[in-house]
């Protein structure tokens, strides 16, 4: 079989199940099978992780910057590429990069900006989150009021014009500045509306749902919380089946005993995913970076405006996966699907991504038995390596 290649040696978790004493064959970009160690292929190229875990790749539905790069600073290709090659270094195999509230000429230059990247087929990138700018200024948190506005009908025909191009696109709202009428129709374009940075309350939440909403944007932070009378937006995105939720798991953002009754109470068939909300201190030393004007500082694993207000995350992926896994208490093959299936599933794509099944796109992360990436694989390619000592 010319052209493939076995990667043998690794336990392999398909998404579903783990495979031991077996090599995971891929080809042309694409799993072709899980074999047994004893059924190699003689002229496949043969990769050997002998004793490491070999999992489906990490998807990021909520990935601000990496490696230097802020998206809202460099939305342009090069900004894209970078912030991908980042994240690849910590098992992210595929993203959205997101734009925080900006100008209606920014959120156009990156629009323009992932389009070309899809063009391009940038390794990782599988389109756009635009966090705003219709959010609620009563729950605005980092994100600058001035530039919080009412989505008008100009704003809807460019997400509609845009999203086939983008292949997929995500974006945040809030009733408070978009109608039912409005989510329904990005619904119906095959837009992924997640609800955040609102103060509504269930019953409203219950009725953007009902319209096409599919999400929530990082559970429990900036919106309307969840009360023994008022569930509050909180309340909608556990109790509604069909509300995935986005959770960011650092410690900081939400209290751990908070996230393990949010993940133990969420109703299906929606699921609780890990979204990092990374800027652009990932990979990197910065101390400290700019945002819209603002400085923002690092400081113990928490990144704050000067006032104090948390903005974005200073965590990636696999360290997302540890903390529910060992904190939480959560066993390995949930905290994986958490990072992989689930974020696969919100978009759509579960049939190519976030599984290792057959006919999947062949990304995928070797791990160490104490959870550290080995290496990096999108598209049957390797993107990152580390060299074990």
């Amino acid at each position: 079989m010319s052209g493939t290649r076995t990667i043998a040696g690794a336990r392999i978790f398909d998404g579903l199940e783990w495979h031991d004493d077996a090599a995971l064959l891929i080809g042309e970009g694409r799993v072709l099978s899980i074999l047994a160690d004893a059924a190699l292929i003689d002229d496949a190229e043969t990769v050997h992780a002998p004793g490491q875990l070999l999992v489906p790749g990490f998807i990021d539905l909520q990935v601000n910057g990496g490696g230097g790069v802020l998206f809202n600073e460099r939305p342009t290709l090069q900004g894209i590429q970078g912030i991908c090659s980042a994240h690849a270094r910590f098992g992210t195999t595929a993203l959205l990069p997101t734009l925080i509230t900006d100008t209606s000429k920014v959120t156009a230059t990156a629009i323009a900006a992932g389009i070309e990247a899809k063009a391009a087929r940038v390794p990782g990138f599988l389109g756009l989150h635009l966090e705003g700018p219709h959010l609620s200024i009563a729950r605005k948190d980092a994100h600058d009021p001035s530039l919080i506005r009412p989505m008008e009908t100009r704003d809807l025909d460019e997400l509609l014009s845009c999203a086939a191009a983008l292949g997929c696109l995500m974006v945040t709202i809030a009733p408070e500045n978009v109608a039912p009428e409005q989510v329904k129709a990005l619904a119906d374009a095959g837009v992924i509306v997640s609800l955040g940075h609102t103060d509504a309350d269930y019953k409203t939440a219950c009725i953007y749902a009902a319209a096409g909403a599919l999400a929530v944007t990082h559970l429990f932070n900036a919106m309307s919380g969840l009360g023994h009378r008022e569930p509050g937006a909180v309340g909608a995105g556990l109790a509604i089946g069909a509300l995935h939720a986005g959770i960011i798991a650092d410690g900081f953002h939400v209290d751990p005993a908070a996230m393990g009754i949010a993940i133990r109470g969420k109703q299906g068939p929606g699921r609780m995913f890990l979204v990092t909300d990374a800027m652009s201190t990932i990979g990197t030393d910065m101390a400290r970076f700019a945002l819209n004007g603002r400085e923002v500082f690092r400081m113990g694993g928490r990144l704050t405006l000067a006032d104090g207000t948390l903005d974005g995350a200073d965590i990636d992926m696999i360290s997302s996966i540890r903390f529910v896994h060992e904190t939480l208490g959560l066993s390995l093959e949930e905290a994986i699907r958490m990072a992989s299936s689930y974020p696969a599933d919100v978009l759509g794509i579960g049939a190519r991504k976030g599984r290792l099944m057959p006919g999947a796109d062949a990304d995928f992360v070797i791990l160490t038995p104490e959870l550290r990436v080995q290496s990096t694989w999108i598209g049957g390619q390797k993107t990152f390596e580390q060299i074990l000592q």
